[in-house]
């Protein structure tokens, strides 16, 4: 079986060349935000085979709590190509305004909801919003964030 960097490196190499360039330098930037996370690869099909969801490729992890009590492990940030640009997911946050309300002003052409923020083109934001809303998922625990504990990242080119 392939470890999961290799599925990931197939998965964006299976995209067209605009999406896979923006795609890659999303997960370079990622990745070099949250050093040794664990990688997640989900190809959006369900347990009988069916596509459910595009595929996404996540970073690190959180337990999700259900309202039945139970829970399991996800990624806390995701990243995915979708028909019309791309989706960076942050996940586990108490607040489902709270991307909106602190990264909304400044993110550029983008559509948040309450853990995605969605746009055309790398073009379309403004980098060092993004960074500042993935480096706070990563850094967000039940409302406490610390905000240097992850180094600045190169300036991206894309």
């Amino acid at each position: 079986m392939k470890d999961t960097a290799s599925i990931i490196n197939e998965y964006i190499s299976s995209l067209p060349e605009r999406k896979a360039t923006e795609l890659l330098g999303l997960h370079h930037l990622i990745s070099g935000l949250m050093p040794g996370c664990k990688l997640w690869f989900l190809d959006g099909k369900n347990s009988e085979n069916k596509v459910v969801s595009n595929p996404n490729i996540g970073y690190g992890s959180y337990q999700i709590k259900y309202a039945n009590g139970t829970s399991r492990e996800f990624y806390r940030i995701g990243l995915s190509a979708n028909s019309t640009g791309i989706s960076v997911y942050i996940m586990g946050l108490d607040d489902k305004t709270l991307l909106a309300r602190r990264f909304g002003k400044d993110i550029g052409k983008a559509t948040i909801t309450g853990y995605c923020i969605k746009f055309r083109s790398v073009s379309d934001i403004n980098t060092d919003t993004l960074i500042a809303a993935i480096k706070y998922g990563a850094a967000y625990k039940s409302g406490d964030y610390t905000p240097d504990i992850y180094p600045e990242n190169q300036n991206l080119i894309f």
